[in-house]
């Protein structure tokens, strides 16, 4: 009787199955979607995907066109691959395209999206939006910290030679970490992640913890008939670590509520506010159209913690790899940065402006490995996208990875290349190329009003910290064979590398590091 009752559960699947595909071939015809690649029953396709879906989806558009019709079990999604039509549903359908999809784990975690990374698009985002550019992450605001940017460079800078005099071999990444870290949690509490143990090291072990759980498949969030169920275990883990969390910012946001009843933070004391002053501040100004709660400071504070750390160290981690495989680049670098801020004193901020081929190192470092590889959002109404019909609630992906390597728009679009950045003439059309979203063949940050506001704050901080480890090391590497780091990429959202960069620091100045 059960082998009976099996036989018929499979042929109900079966036949349940095949009227769904053929119904969905059907409305297609009718409706006249994008090319998609054939869908299994129930996981659609899933299968495809693994194990890292940028270079997943680059495959699938070689076969099927720069823009795919794809489902994640049962969430329809679509897949643009070419910078057409990302301009297209970026810049052309951008209304249509400002909301980010709900992940059952983001959403608990935040509060019920009560953050501004995943906060849909309406009064409350625009209203985020705008303080961030204006008061949390404006150039007002980074100048004020620059201090505590230069110091912890300063930190960083200090552990390498400290390594180098030992001749121990340096965890880039990891080092990298620390110091993005530190910054960050400087900015926001004025404490530093590492040392002794503190509230802000213990932020930051909770963050990386929720980063861990929402970057893992959930498969509530993908097959409808499971949307309710937590058939991995997800549920009381993520309760677990919101808890601790909330716990942990309560402690904070009061120990900071108290500090202010006590003295007016910069008024009279002179001492620059961190951003969990502003954004008390803010919470506590009658006059503004929208009051902030407790939990969109939290929620905020979850959000530069998770975005603000690995994304800017992993792409200096990239860049130095990319340099050790070419050495050429890595002398030019160097002598543009001994020639305009010279041997007497580190590199700052400020010098940047001056220095245009390490500009250069980082764009191509950002065209060929992208720490936000996909853009995702979701349309919140039918549109035309390219003669497609895309209904909405469909899921986007912008392959920002595949867009930056192709060919149709970079020329020897696998090499790595800064002059193809660098201004050569007056008439070159690359000379106005930015990174900030206005150039859709190049969109490391995104674009339109949904681009990432921490722009300016992570290239301060990838390219000083590059341009230091280039001015005062050289880099050698174990068993390094002709130059070659490995440069496979690894699984994960921010385009990790497969193997961690190791390399020992050999000293090339002396005259203001510490030995």
């Amino acid at each position: 009787m059960t082998d009976f009752q099996d036989y018929i559960i499979l042929f109900l699947t079966w036949l349940i199955s095949t009227i769904l595909v053929r119904a969905f071939f059907k409305w297609r015809t009718v409706n006249h979607l994008p090319p998609s690649p054939f869908a299994l029953p129930i996981i659609g396709h899933l299968h495809l995907l693994a194990p890292i879906p940028h270079q997943a989806f680059h495959k699938l558009s070689t076969r099927y066109g720069p823009l795919i019709h794809i489902f994640l079990g049962s969430v329809p999604c679509v897949v643009a691959s070419s910078p057409e039509m990302a301009k297209e549903f970026l810049k052309t359908n951008e209304s249509s395209y400002s909301n980010r999809p709900k992940i059952a784990a983001v959403d608990f975690i935040t509060y019920g999206s009560q953050d501004f990374s995943f906060a849909p698009y309406g009064p409350y985002w625009k209203f985020m939006k705008k303080l961030c550019m204006s008061e949390l992450l404006g150039g007002r605001t980074l100048d004020l910290l620059l201090p505590v940017r230069r110091d912890e460079l300063q930190h960083f800078i200090d552990l390498l030679s400290q390594k180098a005099k030992a001749g121990e071999e340096v965890d880039i990444g990891g080092e990298l970490m620390w110091v993005t870290n530190n910054v960050i949690s400087r900015m926001l509490m004025r404490e530093r992640c590492s040392g002794k143990e503190n509230e802000a090291g213990d932020v930051r072990n909770l963050v990386k913890e929720v980063a861990e759980i929402t970057g893992k498949f959930n498969i509530s969030d993908f097959v409808w008939f499971c949307k309710n169920l937590d058939l991995q275990g997800f549920g009381r883990r993520l309760k677990d670590v919101r808890d601790r969390f909330d716990n942990m910012m309560e402690r904070i946001i009061e120990e900071h509520v108290q500090d202010r009843r006590k003295k007016k933070t910069v008024d009279s004391g002179g001492v620059v506010k961190d951003l969990l002053d502003i954004l008390l501040d803010i919470s506590e100004d009658e006059s503004l159209e929208m009051k902030l709660t407790k939990e969109n400071i939290k929620a905020f504070i979850l959000d530069i913690f998770a975005a603000g750390t690995d994304t800017s160290a992993i792409t200096t981690e990239w860049a130095l790899a990319e340099l050790i495989n070419h050495p050429n680049v890595m002398k030019k670098a160097f002598q543009e940065i001994d020639f305009v801020v010279g041997r007497d004193r580190l590199v700052e901020e400020s010098d940047i402006a001056n220095l245009p081929y390490l500009q250069a190192i980082v764009k191509e470092t950002l065209r060929l490995h992208p720490t936000g590889p996909l853009i995702i959002r979701e349309s919140s109404e039918d549109c035309k996208i390219g003669g497609y019909y895309i209904p909405a609630k469909t899921r986007l992906f912008v392959n920002v990875w595949a867009i930056g390597r192709d060919p149709n728009h970079w020329e020897n679009p696998l090499e790595f290349r800064p002059e193809r950045f660098v201004i050569e003439d007056q008439a070159s059309a690359k000379r106005q190329l930015d990174m900030r979203g206005q150039h859709f063949h190049f969109l490391p940050f995104g674009s339109g009003q949904r681009g990432c506001p921490g722009t300016s704050l992570a290239l301060q901080v990838v390219q000083t910290s590059l341009a230091s480890m280039i001015q005062c090391f050289e880099w050698k590497v174990r068993g390094e064979g002709n130059g070659a780091v490995n440069m496979e990429e690894g699984p994960g959202i921010t385009l990790p590398r497969a193997q961690p960069l190791v390399c020992t620091p050999v000293p090339r100045l002396n005259s203001f590091l510490k030995t």
